[in-house]
């Protein structure tokens, strides 16, 4: 593969110059199509959703909330009225609401409503309506305006969304270009790398376009796959450059040191594609709508990260040929820097085999005593608190109406029951006795025979006790027909329920198809079986210190987190997903020049002490430009993007340091030849299906295949 896009550069740089077109008009209209954080379509909360939809008399609404001035008198009524009527010729709106005033005479709220219309109709209504609110500000002396609810939140929150990635993207990919040229110690080498990143992101941006055509998706997938797109373009396009300079500095042709690079980095890149989509199948076990379209997209941009990495950046090698080749005296300098006595990796490998029990004891338990925080954590979504108050309109508006107006935008339980308003209004009324001491809105008739009340409950929203009333609200339901509860606290029961239900059938995709890989990559059942146990501890100490930072809001102040008293089961989810894969991903380019120097006849000790030394410096490169790319994504204004970001970055920290440098070489030490150990009836398995080169590499063409015997 590497000689043909060498080759045939003209061809396939073309395609990909074609496709970043298609990716950069796709990012415009992208926003547009996005929907806010949808759930499970199987969840109790959301079924209730539908049902309103569909049968009742919910809409979408905007909430304005005119605070201060005299909102008693006569001229403000008449303003208020005005700007009402005004509203209610609007296109698309199908009702408002009576203006209602504070119990404190100091603030008023006017809530309206839209019908049913298509996306971008509803935008260009909502655009109206709130202008013309927002200018009560101008006609009520000394009163301000802010205007949220359900639909304003959602278009701001896409509209965020976009901003925290195009920031993310411009922040960072400066610092990782100067990161690149002092890796090369050239501009040129540098750029090839990035132009790979940006063109697999580019891709990625209209494949999730096409995606939103037959599937409901939110702003979080745009962040999802910008991540994966610079993290493992980037890290894919480091591996193959510094390979293809290395051959060339061995003397091989241009053409050859594609073809050499190709066969070797362009192996462990194919390999490592693979386990990080395999990590990311396990999304797919989840009846979770949000998790299974994180999982499609991740999917798809890791693959799309791996084909630029080996097709636009074989096509780029072609143009540049010799011109990025080493000078001799970089040659030199890392012909010293890569041997296997005087390395600082070397001397790393070196020390950790001399006392491999207690380092390993050590690194292990520094590991889980990370994870310790891990077994508090609690399941919460991001709402309100989760809204940057600064830049979004919408979250400033909940506030005053949670102030002023002493209820919330999203109650934290709904009953939605096919009864009348009067039948439902009475059986609410039984709870007010509750522990939880829920306040029972009047209740609404939404339908011909469907009816709506509302709870409201002092502080959070999904607080164990909120859960706990929709557990005994479902256990006790409205007589007569069906009945659902939705609400905040009823999205987080369904949610984690969901969770915990799809989390076997993950695990065994992702460990199976991790132990399968591996398996056929080295041939033994001990790599495999050491490699999860790692990445498993790797992954606990970062769930760990997220639950400290996020839930407990350790280093908060430090870090300017927004500390939302939990975390996401998205988040937490797509975290684990996510780190086991790039853990993989790691081990795989450590465990590639081990095997190597294995192959080779080396013992397992001197192996590990070469690969180390050979790799650790495109590890920590690689792993210092990912964390650069999570570090623009942990400064995010929504608190989902920030914990992803911080969590990430704590994942490839951990792995690469800790995990990579340590761990590895002190328990491969430990286990010595048993390392390549499998049953006798397995090596024919491996034998007949290994992941390996085809041919030698000094003068045949070599090409990267899953041989069968």
């Amino acid at each position: 593969m590497g000689r043909v896009c060498y080759e045939r550069r003209g061809w396939v740089f073309g395609i990909w110059l074609l496709v970043m077109v298609v990716g950069g008009v796709a990012f415009s209209p992208l926003f547009s199509t996005l929907a806010l954080n949808k759930p499970s379509q199987g969840m109790e909360s959301n079924v209730a959703r539908q049902v309103l939809t569909a049968e009742g008399d919910y809409y979408d609404k905007l909430i304005a909330v005119v605070d201060g001035g005299d909102v008693r008198s006569a001229a403000t009524g008449a303003a208020v009225d005005r700007a009402v009527d005004d509203v209610r010729d609007i296109a698309g709106i199908k009702a408002v609401d009576e203006p209602a005033v504070s119990a404190d005479g100091t603030a008023l709220a006017i809530t309206v409503k839209f019908g049913k219309m298509p996306k971008s109709e509803k935008k260009e209504s909502l655009r109206a309506a709130s202008d013309r609110l927002h200018q009560l500000a101008g006609e009520v002396p000394g009163a301000k305006v802010v205007v949220g609810g359900d639909e304003p939140q959602a278009q701001e929150t896409n509209s965020v969304s976009g901003a925290d990635t195009l920031r993310a993207e411009l922040s960072t990919l400066p610092i990782v270009l100067i990161v690149l040229v002092v890796v090369f110690g050239g501009l040129l080498a540098a750029l090839l790398p990035l132009v790979a990143a940006i063109a697999a992101v580019a891709a990625s941006f209209a494949m999730v376009l096409l995606f939103s055509t037959f599937l409901n998706l939110d702003s979080t997938v745009i962040s999802v796959v910008s991540l994966l797109g610079l993290g493992l373009s980037i890290d894919y396009g480091l591996l193959l450059v510094a390979r293809y300079r290395d051959e060339l500095a061995a003397g091989h042709s241009p053409s050859r040191a594609a073809a050499r690079t190709w066969a070797t980095a362009g192996r462990t890149i194919l390999f490592s594609g693979l386990t990080v989509s395999a990590a990311l199948t396990g999304l797919l076990a989840f009846d979770v709508a949000r998790l299974q379209t994180m999982g499609a997209a991740g999917i798809s941009a890791t693959l799309v990260s791996m084909l630029a990495a080996l097709t636009l950046t074989g096509a780029l090698l072609g143009f540049f040929g010799k011109r990025i080749k080493p000078s001799q005296k970089a040659i030199a300098k890392a012909a010293r820097a890569d041997s296997s006595e005087h390395g600082g990796f070397a001397r790393l490998a070196r020390f950790t085999q001399r006392r491999p029990l207690l380092i390993t004891l050590l690194a292990s338990g520094l590991l889980l005593v990370m994870a310790l925080p891990g077994f508090t954590a609690t399941p919460k979504l991001p709402q309100l608190d989760g809204l940057p108050r600064d830049v979004m309109e919408s979250a400033r508006a909940a506030d005053l109406l949670e102030e002023k107006f002493g209820f919330a935008v999203q109650p934290p339980v709904i009953v939605v029951a096919r009864t009348s308003a009067v039948e439902l209004d009475q059986w609410a009324q039984r709870w007010t006795d509750d522990p939880s001491a829920p306040r029972a809105r009047p209740a609404e008739q939404t339908g011909q025979d469907l009816a709506m009340v509302a709870f409201d409950m002092g502080g959070d929203s999904q607080s164990q006790a909120a859960q706990d009333f929709v557990g005994r609200v479902r256990a006790d339901r409205p007589p007569g027909g069906e009945s659902w509860v939705l609400g905040d606290a009823a999205v987080i029961v369904d949610l984690w329920e969901k969770v915990v239900e799809g989390l076997p059938l993950a695990i065994a995709i992702v460990l199976i198809s991790m132990f399968v890989l591996l398996f056929l990559m080295t041939g033994s059942l001990a790599v495999p079986i050491k490699a999860i146990f790692m990445n498993v501890l790797s992954l606990g100490a970062t769930i760990g210190v997220m639950v400290a930072i996020f839930q407990h809001g350790w280093l908060s102040g430090p870090l300017d987190t927004l500390t939302v008293g939990g975390l996401s089961p998205y988040i937490l989810v797509l975290v684990a997903a996510f780190a086991f894969g790039f853990s993989m991903d790691y081990e795989v380019f450590l465990l590639g020049r081990i095997k190597e120097h294995v192959d080779e006849g080396q013992d397992t000790d001197t192996a590990v002490r070469r690969g180390l030394q050979r790799s650790g410096r495109i590890i920590t490169s690689a792993g210092l430009l990912m964390l650069i790319v999570f570090v623009g994504f942990a400064i995010a204004d929504l608190a989902d993007v920030e914990e992803l970001g911080i969590g990430l970055f704590l994942a490839v920290f951990i792995d690469a340091t800790l995990v990579r440098c340590v761990l590895v070489p002190s328990t491969m030490t430990l286990l010595g030849k048993w390392n390549w150990w499998a049953p006798r009836f397995l090596r024919p398995v491996h034998d007949r299906f290994q992941l390996r080169d085809s041919g030698n590499l000094p003068d045949d063409e070599p090409e990267f295949e899953l041989t069968r015997r």
